[in-house]
């Protein structure tokens, strides 16, 4: 066995410590130029003769996650650069840059936002999450409880509109935080240095100075006093309609002498069911809402503000407004659809828009807008069923303004003189029917119970697989309270019922509570 006789010396002290770096972390979404901004930032402690580093860790995808953008910089000392992090640590950051609100919020759960040494700047808008786009009911996060942390946990605080400064001169939000920062003084750099840093970044460097000169008189600019503000209810938006014959239906509505709040609901939803099929279509609507107004009133509604016929001028409209393959496609070739999309990216006149969208048809939709005689013959063979399901039921990449996807779905779009004789049509109308007799014949036992069981068919929504699921969690729900029936109490139980629907899977345990419901009902 060898032995190592090497002579290990102690290593050299490392030396006196030196000052410590000025650190950075940026949280901005895809498309939001956070990666310019941190290239910008790099560039412009490095024409300054300081060293500088970044380092990035992307999110999952565009708004399902952001990505972290770490920059530390500091000066060589005596010729030596200094050894630089390349993540946050909790507690030593100097400034954070958030791109919108929430993620202000997401840095502040980190932990590197902290009241003795951090700056933050931060864009007040919101730019919704995939979680609160696609929550069943209202599932918008509290951006106040942001506000509330942000006065307590940082330094300096800058919070302003960004996004909405940046697209007034033309420019990207990247720009406009790059100005937030300069104003802050949180670096040691002048204001030209900032300005030269944009200046070098060619096409487009016009309108980035305008947004950063904007954003930095914004952020130099004293903080105003918070006036009280006095909640107020918005104005009543009652339609009015050019056409006369639409005209004369809404006259039908006004004659009813109802209260404010459920004209204007009973307008709105008769606009928004002749968008959808046709005026006849309408008049059904009408028909309807006028049946469950006399119900109303003969059970005193007005006592209760007609609180039933509201609920079923709102639920009736979306209920008889279902999304189906001709509703679809309609929606996404409408010219509106585009011009939304154009102004939501920033898209200039002389740039051309492609959408690439991504649809999974099954046969089920396309069965449902045949005929009840065909599209039940179809069913009852299931061996060619199955067999036409397999080569239709397949996701595909639709370019919708492509002239063949195009004009593919605006011939689909405009097959409503179908809808009626369909098979999704006519087992839609058996539902709804089924659903105002359940809501009419509770509520002439118990007028909280008959609304609550209107209020149900909120539930329901989505297409494909997802309107099956919503489906069958409302007839759980209904089959539930037709065993309250009777209760005291059933209303309120009915209504703990639809809430925990709607939660379900987000803190709401549905199965649990009708299991709790069966045990005393």
């Amino acid at each position: 066995m060898m032995r190592d006789d090497t002579v290990r010396l102690p290593l050299a002290p490392a030396g006196d410590a030196t000052e410590r770096p000025i650190s950075l972390a940026i949280v901005a979404m895809g498309g939001q130029g956070g990666g310019v901004l941190t290239g910008w930032v790099v560039k412009l402690a490095e024409d300054a003769g300081w060293v500088a580093q970044s380092t990035s860790v992307p999110g999952v995808a565009q708004r399902t996650g952001a990505t972290i953008y770490y920059v530390e910089m500091m000066q060589a000392q005596n010729g030596r650069k200094p050894v630089l992090a390349q993540m946050p640590t909790p507690g030593d950051v100097d400034v954070v840059l958030a791109s919108e609100f929430m993620e202000a919020g997401r840095s502040i759960l980190r932990g590197i936002v902290t009241p003795d040494k951090t700056t933050l700047i931060a864009s007040d808008h919101r730019s919704l999450a995939i979680s609160e786009k696609s929550a069943p009911g209202l599932g918008i996060a509290d951006s106040d409880a942001v506000t509330e942390a942000v006065g307590v946990v940082a330094r300096q605080e800058i919070v302003f509109d960004m996004n909405a400064l940046a697209i007034e001169n033309g420019s990207v939000i990247s720009a406009a935080m790059f100005g937030a920062l300069a104003g802050s003084g949180a670096l040691p750099f002048p204001r030209e240095a900032y300005h030269a840093v944009i200046g070098s970044g060619g096409k487009g460097a016009a309108a980035s100075k305008r947004t950063f000169d904007a954003a930095f008189d914004r952020a130099c600019a004293p903080a105003k006093p918070a006036e009280a503000v006095v909640a107020t209810p918005p104005p009543a938006t009652i339609p009015r309609f050019e056409d006369r014959r639409m005209a004369a239906l809404g006259q039908r509505i006004e004659a009813l002498g109802l209260p404010l709040r459920v004209t204007e609901m009973a307008l709105h939803g008769l606009a928004k069911v002749v968008d959808f099929q046709d005026l006849a279509y309408g008049t059904e609507y009408l028909d309807r809402l006028e049946a469950i107004h006399r119900t109303d009133r003969a059970l005193d509604g007005a006592s209760q503000d007609y609180d039933l016929t509201f609920q079923a001028a709102k639920y009736l409209a979306n209920a008889m407004t279902y999304d189906d393959i001709v509703r679809v496609a309609d929606l996404k070739t409408r010219a509106a659809r585009r011009q939304r999309i154009v102004d939501e990216i920033g898209a200039k006149p002389d740039q051309i828009l492609h959408t690439t969208e991504y649809m999974h048809p099954r046969l089920e939709e396309l069965a449902g807008i045949l005929p009840v005689g065909l599209a039940r013959w179809l069913k009852h063979r299931s061996g060619l069923y199955n067999w036409l399901d397999r080569r239709i039921d397949k996701g595909r990449r639709v370019h919708t303004y492509s002239a063949g996807w195009f004009i593919l779905l605006y011939v689909v779009g405009g097959l409503r003189s179908w809808r009626r004789r369909s098979l999704r049509h006519a087992s839609e109308m058996a539902h709804i029917a089924e659903w105002l007799q359940q809501a009419l014949h509770a509520a002439q036992q118990d007028y909280e119970l008959g609304v609550e069981i209107m209020k149900c068919r909120r539930l329901i929504k989505g297409y494909s697989d997802t309107h099956e699921r919503s489906q069958s969690k409302f007839s759980k729900v209904i089959a539930t309270i037709q065993q309250l029936q009777g209760r005291d109490d059933a209303a309120q139980w009915a209504r703990r019922l639809r809430e925990t629907a709607i939660r379900e899977g987000e803190g709401g345990d549905l199965d649990g509570l009708i299991r709790t419901i069966r045990s005393f009902a």
